[in-house]
């Protein structure tokens, strides 16, 4: 690891450099730290923290969010978290949410700033897991002296955003470590749980955002991450998850126009036209009668006279 003085003087000069490297994602991210966001890499003050209420206030503005989270974050401090690992759960803006360590790693997360109510922005902490991830909308590693500020360099940081019901950005999950032997190959280990942990959360906010409505999984995309579709009653797509609007091109975020789910998924099968919409409806009354015409035609709000003659028009026999 870098000291403090070699971070600094590495991080200046990669900003004044005009090679390949300076360009690569993390130096971009340092310019923003340095050029956008005015921070010196050298200043060793404590980060940026919101006021008791301010946290209340913003726990509160998630709350659907959390009380879904929380069982996900406990498995995965189960899993990480005797390791010498934190799990964090930050807002949209980087404040952290919820936090998990051991009661024997408290004093070590505390001190890094690692605790309810922290500023983990790129604006606040310039070049980190937590703010990167957020500025750039995907899943990123900060190990140690990638960090912009030498006084965060002495940790591992692995990060996954998380999108709501309509696209937009909601969350970012973070698992953190100060351990002087963390190595680059269990970061992504524990990088690969993140992400997981990350869309399983997705997914369960869009799943309790549209109930009543058939969830379909229509593909994982190539970061493994769900295409899911939501399909209320009249067989039209009203809802997609962030997976799913890049697969289909849905817009990236906000509502969406209804749309077949027959068009999206490409079933040439599906019912079209009123007489097929019949037949269906038809099909599935006595499916689910067992094949009993009286109570099929009860189910359906008509006789079972009127019934008989549907069958026979749209070609349907009693024994199906």
């Amino acid at each position: 690891m870098a000291t403090s003085s070699k971070h600094v003087e590495r991080v200046l000069t990669s900003l004044s450099s005009g090679s390949a490297a300076a360009k690569s994602r993390l130096a971009a991210s340092w310019q923003r730290s340095f050029q956008t966001h005015g921070l010196d890499p050298a200043v060793a003050a404590h980060g940026q923290r919101v006021e008791a209420r301010e946290l209340s206030d913003r726990r509160e503005a998630m709350a659907d969010v959390l009380r879904l989270a929380v069982p996900r974050l406990d498995a995965l401090f189960g899993l990480v978290g005797h390791s010498g690992c934190s799990v964090l759960l930050t807002d949209a803006e980087g404040i952290v949410m919820e936090h998990r360590c051991t009661d024997g790693d408290a004093e070590v997360f505390r001190a890094w700033g690692l605790w309810p109510g922290a500023d983990w922005s790129e604006s606040a902490e310039g070049t980190n897991g937590i703010g990167t991830c957020l500025v750039e909308r995907r899943q990123v590693t900060i190990h140690r002296d990638e960090h912009f500020l030498a006084r965060n360099i002495g940790m591992s940081c692995m990060d996954a955003p998380i999108h709501g019901p309509d696209g937009t950005l909601i969350a970012a999950l973070d698992v953190s470590s100060a351990r002087t032997d963390q190595t680059e190959a269990f970061n992504r280990l524990i990088g690969a749980m993140v992400a997981q942990t990350a869309q399983a959360i997705e997914a369960d906010t869009f799943r309790a955002a549209f109930p009543g409505h058939r969830i379909v999984v229509a593909s994982d995309d190539m970061q493994g991450a769900a295409s899911l579709l939501a399909v209320n009653g009249d067989d039209l797509v009203v809802g997609a998850t962030r997976a799913a609007r890049r697969a289909y091109g849905f817009g990236a975020q906000g509502g969406i126009a209804p749309v077949p789910a027959s068009d999206i998924l490409g079933r040439d099968d599906e019912a079209r036209g009123f007489e097929k919409a019949e037949r269906a409806a038809v099909m599935r009354a006595l499916a689910r009668s067992g094949g009993n015409v009286s109570q099929a035609a009860r189910a359906l709000g008509i006789g079972r006279a009127t019934l008989y003659r549907r069958m026979n028009r749209l070609g349907i026999s009693q024994n199906g």
